[in-house]
C-alpha cells in the first residue's frame, strides 16, 4: 500500500490497482502555474483552497469540469510543482481502482504530509457504482474523513454521470422506478459533495494567440505565426491550451 513510499522525499505516486502498489513518479510534468494562461479566475480559486489545505484550515474537495484541453489536469500538476516543498503530495488514481481508495486513505491519514488524491477524467456510466467508494473520503462514515486528504478530480461532465431527457419524464411505464426523482437526485448528488467546482470553457482566439506567443517567445513574424496557429486550431476543431502546445510541438523552430 502507501507504506512502500518514502513520502518525505517523493512528492507524487501513481496507484497500480492490479499489483496493489504505488509507483513513485520519476519524471513529473514540469508545468508551472505561470504557464497556464487564460484561466486566471480558476487558478486564483484553486490556489486559495490549496493554501488553506496546507495551513490546516477548512477547505474543499475540488471538481474541475468542462471542455477538453483547457488546463484542468495541468493545473493539478502545477500545484504539485508549486507546493511540494511545503509538504504537498499527490496520489493519482484511475476511476476503475476506486475500490482501493479507502485502504489507501487509511494508510496515509496519520502522516504529516498533506495529500491530494487526483482522479483525472472522472465520470461514471449507467450501472457503474465505483463512486460509492468516494464517500468515505468526501464525507466520512462512522469516522470523520481524514483532515490531511482532499480529492481533486477532473471531468468533462458537471455531474460526473450521463444525464438524459428521460430522467425528466414522469411516465407511468411499467418497470420504471416508483420514486424516479430519488434516482435522479442520487445521480447528481455526487458532484455536490465537491465543495469547489470550477468550470473550464473553450478559450477565445486572442487568448489562444496569447498562449501561442508565450510558448514561442520572441518571434519576428508574429502575424504569420498567428495565421498558422489559427489554421492549426481550425484543423483540430478546438482552441485550447492543449491545441497551442501541440502547435508548438509541431512547428517550433520554423519561426
Amino acid at each position: 500500500m502507501a507504506s512502500n513510499i518514502d513520502w518525505r522525499n517523493i512528492p507524487a505516486a501513481i496507484w497500480r490497482g492490479r499489483s496493489g502498489t504505488l509507483r513513485p513518479v520519476s519524471r513529473p510534468d514540469p508545468v508551472r502555474l505561470a504557464d497556464l494562461l487564460g484561466i486566471d479566475t480558476q487558478k486564483a480559486k484553486i490556489l486559495q483552497n490549496t493554501e488553506r489545505f496546507l495551513r490546516g484550515e477548512p477547505c474543499n474537495h475540488v471538481l474541475l469540469w468542462g471542455s477538453r484541453g483547457t488546463g484542468k489536469s495541468s493545473i493539478v500538476k502545477a500545484l504539485l510543482n508549486e507546493y511540494a516543498p511545503r509538504g504537498l503530495r499527490v496520489i493519482e488514481m484511475d476511476k476503475d481502482d476506486l475500490q482501493d481508495l479507502p485502504d489507501i486513505v487509511d494508510d496515509i491519514r496519520e502522516r504529516s504530509q498533506r495529500f491530494i488524491v487526483y482522479c483525472d477524467d472522472l465520470s461514471f456510466e449507467d450501472g457503474e457504482n465505483q463512486y460509492k467508494h468516494l464517500k468515505s473520503v468526501l464525507e466520512g462514515s462512522l469516522e470523520l474523513p481524514p483532515e490531511n486528504v482532499r480529492l481533486y478530480a477532473t471531468s468533462n461532465r458537471r455531474h460526473l454521470v450521463p444525464e438524459y431527457m428521460k430522467d425528466n419524464e414522469q411516465s407511468q411505464v411499467v418497470g420504471r422506478e416508483i420514486h424516479h426523482g430519488d434516482v435522479v437526485e442520487e445521480k447528481i448528488s455526487l458532484s455536490d459533495r465537491f465543495g469547489l467546482a470550477l468550470s473550464f470553457y473553450p478559450i477565445s482566439e486572442p487568448q489562444y494567440f496569447e498562449i501561442v506567443d508565450h510558448l514561442f517567445g520572441e518571434v519576428k513574424d508574429r502575424d504569420q505565426l498567428h495565421v498558422r496557429a489559427r489554421r492549426f486550431s481550425i484543423e483540430k476543431g478546438v482552441r485550447s491550451g492543449r491545441t497551442a502546445r501541440q502547435f508548438y510541438n509541431q512547428f517550433v523552430g520554423e519561426f
